[in-house]
């Protein structure tokens, strides 16, 4: 049983799959840098000077009545909110990240489609292999 998990644990499938979390995790950071400091700027911008990660709805004010000057004063009175800015900018995270991973996917699933088409022999190299056959045996 030890050996069994030794192998499982020093397989090429854990080694990678352990590589793959490590370059998602990075890549993920990346991303939310993306879409926080590149992307998200600029369409506040467009909008009249929206800051997306200090738009928020408050359900219960804090200490101090609201309005707050940020949801970071509105965190601090301890209101309660809802975050839509921070969803907002998760959501064109995940989307940035689906859309990486599906064109990966895509990719690998196209490579492997070529490999095992090359794999199977065209309908001219089984007639060739066949003739071959029949001429060893002195048949034709």
């Amino acid at each position: 049983m030890l050996d069994d998990f030794k192998e499982f644990a020093l397989g090429g499938n854990v080694v990678d799959m352990a590589v793959g979390i490590v370059i998602g995790a990075a890549f993920g950071t990346i991303v939310t840098s993306l879409v926080s400091d590149i992307i998200m700027p600029p369409i506040g911008l467009l909008l009249g000077g929206v800051d997306f990660s200090n738009i928020y709805t408050v359900l219960k004010e804090g200490s101090s009545p609201a309005p707050y000057v940020s949801l970071q004063a509105a965190a601090d009175a301890g209101a309660i909110t809802i975050n839509w800015g921070s969803f907002i900018n998760t959501l064109i995270s995940f989307l940035i990240v689906a859309a990486a991973i599906f064109v990966v996917v895509r990719a690998l699933n196209k490579m492997r489609k070529n490999s095992d088409t090359a794999d199977t022999p065209s309908d001219e190299v089984v007639l060739l292999g066949e003739i071959r056959d029949l001429l060893k045996n002195n048949r034709l």
